[in-house]
């Protein structure tokens, strides 16, 4: 299991959420491919959007539905400073995973946290697992709750 798969993992378990991460047999790098994976609606893809402080740095995470997508001018309001396009190599550093499998959890540093109200119009939503080839299911409550994260209207 990889480092990434098992901070996640750890992460759910520490939450006392009995979930098991999904292998997948193909990549799901994107939203529609983890929506095919999964069987599911695009919306119900969670997509761990990560921007940099054009001030500090700092890294802002914002989890929005699959189909959406982060509003620029939104989103630098909330995170309180200009915001530029996370660097790859600050992402896997900060956070521990690569990009196209960056999970909502499990993440190596506490990052300021944004959570699209559009995902919890479902049961269950699925998100990225820490790698390429895993998802899990989970209620959006349970995540929004799991992650910290601020409910707010962020997308275009």
């Amino acid at each position: 299991m990889s480092k990434s798969l098992a901070r996640v993992t750890a992460a759910l378990q520490a939450a006392g959420l009995s979930i098991t991460p999904l292998e997948v047999p193909s990549e799901t790098r994107t939203a529609q491919q983890a929506a095919t994976a999964a069987g599911v609606a695009l919306d119900q893809i969670v997509k761990s959007i990560l921007f940099a402080g054009a001030t500090t740095g700092r890294l802002y995470l914002f989890l929005t539905a699959g189909g959406n997508q982060v509003n620029p001018d939104r989103a630098t309001a909330l995170a309180g400073e200009p915001l530029t396009r996370a660097e790859i190599d600050a992402v896997r550093r900060i956070t521990g995973f690569a990009i196209g499998g960056v999970a909502p959890i499990g993440h190596l540093t506490a990052l300021p946290t944004w959570f699209d109200p559009r995902l919890l119009d479902f049961p269950v939503i699925w998100a990225a697992a820490g790698t390429p080839r895993h998802i899990f299911p989970i209620a959006p409550a349970d995540l929004h709750h799991l992650t910290g994260a601020t409910l707010a209207p962020f997308t275009a």
